[in-house]
């Protein structure tokens, strides 16, 4: 009796197999094997690229590989020095796109986000308006301890994160693609925090922690991180192409009815249960 071929993390996470998927004892079609083997190739290479520099996090590390593929974006909540903007970094650096990060302080303006229009003399003399891009138009942007910043520049990345595309001095500019925002924050018990209101909080398709290490992982960080960062030598493992050609194969994936009824069902469920306190 031949086994099955074990399933990859990513194939766990979004019933991608080379096989038919199976759900409450019926069979399904899924996606052909080598749309399947192209994503899973994708994601293995830039989880291997990060491990080169973060020590465990196995799950947080999918979870973020795992949106980035979905076209969603992430918050990471945890006290200072757990590694997140380390991750962060990491990740940006195993692809081939833009990477811009924005350090959130209370003095932060949205237009220091999105961009500005500034005036400026061109050859002859004369008066020209120039509009100056912001972080938010790079591929990745990290939004560094989001919860330091005024609401007013909270708000700033509403329209960005929902319709990839800001709105400037009543001007629409589309936002890089492929676009994600991963931002951290501290607990909201901290000190100088202002607590990211709901809507903010609905842009995110997931929200993780770091945890602190155990034991073993913190003598293996010691180690690895003893003489240099590996951080310095990580280089870009996938191209801005290749991942837009894995985020497009996704829609490819078959959902089927019952799968749907399923997933509403949890959802009409944390609209209901009394220890939710909106679902």
């Amino acid at each position: 009796m031949t086994k099955a071929p074990k399933k990859s993390k990513i194939e766990e996470y979004m019933c991608i197999s080379p096989r038919d998927a199976i759900f409450e004892g019926k069979r399904y079609p899924t996606m052909s094997t080598q749309i399947s083997a192209h994503i899973t190739e994708v994601y293995e290479k830039i989880k291997d690229n990060i491990g080169k520099v973060i020590v465990g996090k196995s799950d947080t590390i999918d979870m973020l590989i795992v949106s980035l593929l979905c076209g969603g974006h992430v918050l990471l909540e945890d006290v200072p020095g757990t590694g997140k903007t380390v991750l962060i970094k990491s990740l940006a650096a195993s692809r081939s796109c833009e990477y811009k990060r924005i350090q959130f302080t209370p003095d932060l303006m949205p237009s220091d986000v999105t961009g500005t229009e500034i005036m400026r003399k061109d050859e002859q003399g004369n008066m020209q308006s120039e509009f100056r891009r912001g972080p938010i138009f790079a591929n990745l942007v990290l939004a560094d301890e989001i919860n330091r910043a005024t609401p007013k520049t909270q708000s700033g990345l509403l329209e960005c994160m929902e319709e990839i595309q800001a709105t400037i001095d009543g001007k629409t500019f589309k936002l890089a693609q492929p676009f994600m925002v991963i931002a951290t924050q501290n607990p909201v018990e901290s000190m100088g925090t202002f607590p990211l209101p709901e809507a903010q909080l609905d842009r995110f398709l997931m929200k993780g922690k770091m945890d602190y290490p155990n034991h073993s992982e913190g003598v293996d960080i010691l180690a690895r991180f003893d003489k240099f960062s590996p951080l310095e030598t990580l280089k870009p493992v996938v191209t801005a192409e290749e991942l837009v050609a894995a985020i497009s194969e996704l829609p490819k994936v078959y959902i089927c009815r019952e799968m749907m009824g399923y997933i509403t069902s949890i959802v009409e469920k944390t609209r209901s249960y009394p220890k939710v306190l909106l679902g």
